[in-house]
């Protein structure tokens, strides 16, 4: 029998496109999922649009913040109340290709690879990234930038539960952090070299808080942990 994947999104006042996002995940080839969505206590229309869907499709489950609280730690709400074998990412401002999960699935059920993230096209440039890991290890590549495309991770259950899911002293570079965590700790990641996902860079967290991404970066590749 197939393993059910619990798919993570948290999101915070993007009523522009969370609807194509969750459409993206329920129109997956793989079907047994569990889509948990944390309202970031959005302030739009974004907290309705997911309540809509949740009714129209069971294995959708809202969560709300009282106060904003961020990526890292909504991420990890999630994961403490998702149930399922694999635990997958998906941003609010992006779309997973219809195969995206039924191929994260079968490399990691068949193979003993702990994770796994794929390539993605860019909207608008359809730039496809990233390119570099495709011809150097990202064993090596992490010691200098985060090789892995956050969105489109799929990872064991059980790996996140003995590495302890995302470090809550890291507000940005949390995708970073985590990554190079698991790689120092011997635990087997590939990028699969298929365009199975659309990254939305006019929203990223990455683009509009550049430096905060920067600084936080410059703690994960010096192996220390930022003061909240």
């Amino acid at each position: 029998m197939n393993k059910k994947i619990s798919v993570l999104t948290s999101v915070y006042n993007d009523e522009e496109n969370i609807g194509n996002a969750i459409e993206s995940i329920l129109n997956q080839e793989y079907e047994n999922f569990e889509f948990l969505i944390m309202d970031d206590c959005s302030t739009d229309e974004t907290h309705n649009i997911c309540n809509k869907y949740s009714k129209k499709d069971k294995r959708i489950k809202i969560f709300r913040n009282s106060k904003n609280l961020g990526l890292t730690k909504s991420l990890n709400i999630l994961i403490k109340n998702s149930s399922g074998f694999f635990v997958a990412r998906q941003d609010s401002d992006d779309i997973s290709y219809d195969k995206r999960l039924i191929t994260q699935y079968g490399l990691l059920s068949e193979t003993n690879i702990d994770g796994c993230t794929t390539l993605a096209l860019i909207k608008d440039t359809n730039k496809i990234i990233p390119k570099f890991s495709r011809y150097i290890s990202p064993k090596l590549v992490i010691k200098y930038k985060n090789p892995f495309i956050h969105g489109t991770l799929m990872i064991k259950r059980e790996v996140m539960n003995e590495i302890g899911f995302y470090n809550e002293n890291f507000y940005y570079a949390q995708d970073y952090k985590l990554m190079k965590d698991l790689i120092d700790k011997k635990y087997n990641l590939k990028i699969i070299s298929k365009v199975l996902y659309q990254l939305n860079m006019n929203n990223n967290i990455s683009k509009i808080h550049k430096k905060e991404q920067w600084e936080y970066a410059q703690y994960v590749k010096k192996g220390k942990i930022p003061t909240l």
